[in-house]
């Protein structure tokens, strides 16, 4: 593949520009863009609206009709650019690929999204750029994509952030063979199976269908009758069964950190502190708690000295296991004084859009995270194209 001659996608603006306007803002916004005329642009920009207002479901028609026009799209950014950054990704959901969108808001770099579509060779000719991220995240609807890329990466023009062979790792049962024999690592035994196999370990487990996100069918499950009732519940193909561990703390809650590694070093990106051992930001009522907000501070200001410090050759073996230059893991300090990780993810949220009056201390240390991915890619192009991390 070879860089295409030089031409000016349409601009838009992602989610996290969006999300920072004012309503009239906004609407200016959107009648500008319907009045420019520019079908591509148009379609593309309001499936970021729509993302902005929960209808996934019109968001996606709005993706799907923007891609009838073009493939590729440039991010709206006011700063000069100093790199190019190619971005590949695949339909759907933002569950679907990288939101990198929010890592490189307000950066530097030119960013450029091209979108490539299951069962069509991939292009050609490419964009011209400086440097490529692999955003197609690992599931059964990306395989073929991620395929695509793995047959045409050893040839690519220029270098490559995230290698797809390394980005199949992220399957939770692949994920679960890399990690558990790291020392200081515990990672709850995981298994693929299908309604009908023997569940390879004791009860009690967790279970949720294959290609699910953010908790999407996730259920404990305490013995063999209430595995029947989750199976007539939730029809699949396929599902993760792992087993459950006990991670609560003395005070009754479940605290998960959400890390980046990013070239192998970590960044903290939250603390989530909940009641439920099924543990998620948006649902751990973060936002109406002063005292856990006040505890994520701690966690997240000292997360270098103390965290890091005290994990951090379980987290370099993570990485070297992994593979990947920039990848997610949601982990808690296990009862035994271990890292409990529960999954790796190169699509996992990390953002810096949370309300400040609330969150004041999240912006300065989620741009400790954004720097260091900014300061990645200028490494690695300076570098040329064979940079795969070692």
């Amino acid at each position: 593949m070879h860089p295409a001659p030089p031409h000016t996608p349409p601009c838009v603006h992602a989610l996290p520009a969006l999300m920072a306007m004012t309503p009239p803002a906004l609407q200016t916004l959107v009648e500008a863009v319907h009045g420019a005329g520019d079908l591509a642009r148009t379609y593309m920009q309001m499936y970021y609206v729509f993302l902005l207002v929960n209808q996934h479901e019109a968001a996606l028609g709005m993706q799907a009709r923007a891609l009838q026009q073009g493939r590729l799209y440039r991010l709206e950014n006011s700063r000069p650019p100093t790199l190019r950054l190619l971005v590949l990704m695949g339909p759907g959901h933002m569950q679907d690929n990288t939101p990198i969108e929010f890592v490189l808001h307000g950066s530097s770099i030119q960013t450029e999204i091209l979108y490539l579509l299951p069962g069509e060779e991939l292009p050609a000719e490419l964009p011209a750029h400086d440097i490529a991220f692999i955003a197609v995240g690992e599931s059964g609807k990306n395989a073929s994509l991620l395929a695509a890329l793995q047959t045409r990466a050893a040839s690519w023009p220029r270098p490559l952030i995230n290698q797809p062979t390394a980005i199949a790792h992220c399957a939770r049962e692949r994920c679960y063979t890399l990690l558990k024999d790291l020392p200081g690592v515990c990672m709850p035994r995981t298994q693929r199976l299908r309604r009908g196999d023997a569940l390879e370990m004791p009860f009690p487990v967790t279970l949720r269908p294959v290609d699910t996100q953010g908790g999407e069918g996730l259920q404990r499950v305490d013995d063999a009758a209430a595995l029947q009732a989750y199976y007539a519940s939730h029809p699949a193909d396929a599902y993760y069964a792992a087993q459950y561990i006990d991670y609560q703390s003395a005070d009754a809650c479940y605290r998960k950190l959400r890390i980046v590694l990013i070239d192998g070093t970590p960044f903290v990106c939250h603390l989530a502190i909940s009641a439920h051992w099924m543990v998620h930001y948006l649902s751990a009522g973060m936002a109406d708690s002063a005292a856990k907000r006040q505890e994520e501070q701690r966690v997240m200001e000292g997360f270098d000295q103390d965290f890091a410090q005290r994990f951090g050759a379980p987290l370099r073996a993570i990485a070297d296991a992994l593979q990947l230059d920039y990848v997610t893991i949601d982990c808690a300090e296990g009862p035994d004084g271990q890292l409990l990780v529960f999954e790796a993810d190169s699509r996992g949220l990390i953002h810096a859009a949370d309300p400040v009056e609330l969150y004041p201390y999240k912006p300065a240390v989620m741009h400790k995270a954004f720097d260091a991915f900014a300061a990645l890619l200028h490494r690695r192009a300076a570098q040329g194209p064979a940079t795969a991390r070692p």
